[in-house]
């Protein structure tokens, strides 16, 4: 299963601002309409796995694979779909929690982003790009981290974040950098989220007065590393 499928579990609640839009899909002129046929969550090497259509005949005397693989196959494809979960559950963390701040913040949208935790970044959404997970292909079952990138000026300075979550049980533990986990249950409820976005602004608001009081009183001359901030020109 890939990292690109929009996720979709009844074990999280969707953002108010996400909803999806629904049209209709118009047929090429000239050309007759088909059926779609949806795409199998993970993918095979050949069409074995596609939906049996319409005259087909199964073949009951095909032969079967053998107890040791088919029980690889079972838990191979249990791995899958918890993995897929996981991502799932934690990406509606992430878009809800995109969302719920910004209102919070202020009442002018596009002022928080999901980007790569890592790397060059620009003012917008990078969709499943945002997560450690793009590109892996099979998705990993494993913690997930994302960049949260907060407006910190007029001139259109973000400053990103990297956000750690881990799903244990019926929560989710998220952490803000190498601070301290806090925990979130799911599925999420109105109210969920503000302790994390007290958190978050008091992280950003921390960080910038700690480096004032620093130079201030001449403390200011290290080799941290951790400035993460970027103008966007365009």
């Amino acid at each position: 299963m890939t990292d690109d499928a929009k996720p979709n579990t009844q074990a999280t609640r969707k953002s108010k601002t996400s909803s999806p839009k629904v049209g209709k899909a118009r047929a090429l002129s000239g050309a007759p309409e088909t059926p779609a046929i949806p795409t199998p969550d993970i993918g095979t090497p050949g069409a074995d796995a596609l939906p049996i259509q319409a005259g087909e005949v199964v073949d009951e005397n095909a032969q079967s694979e053998s107890p040791r693989l088919q029980a690889l196959f079972d838990v191979a494809q249990n791995y899958g779909e918890l993995s897929f979960e996981n991502y799932a559950i934690i990406r509606n963390l992430a878009e809800t929690l995109r969302d719920e701040l910004c209102a919070w913040l202020s009442e002018t949208p596009n002022c928080v982003y999901l980007v790569p935790p890592e790397g060059r970044f620009s003012a917008k959404n990078y969709q499943s790009a945002a997560y450690s997970v793009a590109g892996k292909g099979y998705l990993p079952l494993k913690p997930i981290s994302f960049g949260l990138a907060v407006k910190v000026s007029p001139d259109k300075d973000f400053m990103r974040l990297q956000m750690h979550c881990r799903k244990e049980g019926e929560a989710v533990y998220v952490r803000i950098e190498k601070q301290r986990e806090m925990r979130v249950a799911i599925p999420l409820e109105d109210g969920a989220l503000e302790p994390l976005f007290a958190s978050i602004y008091e992280y950003l608001m921390g960080y910038f007065q700690s480096r004032i009081d620093d130079y201030d009183h001449g403390r200011y001359g290290t080799t941290e590393i951790g400035f993460d901030i970027q103008r966007m020109t365009g």
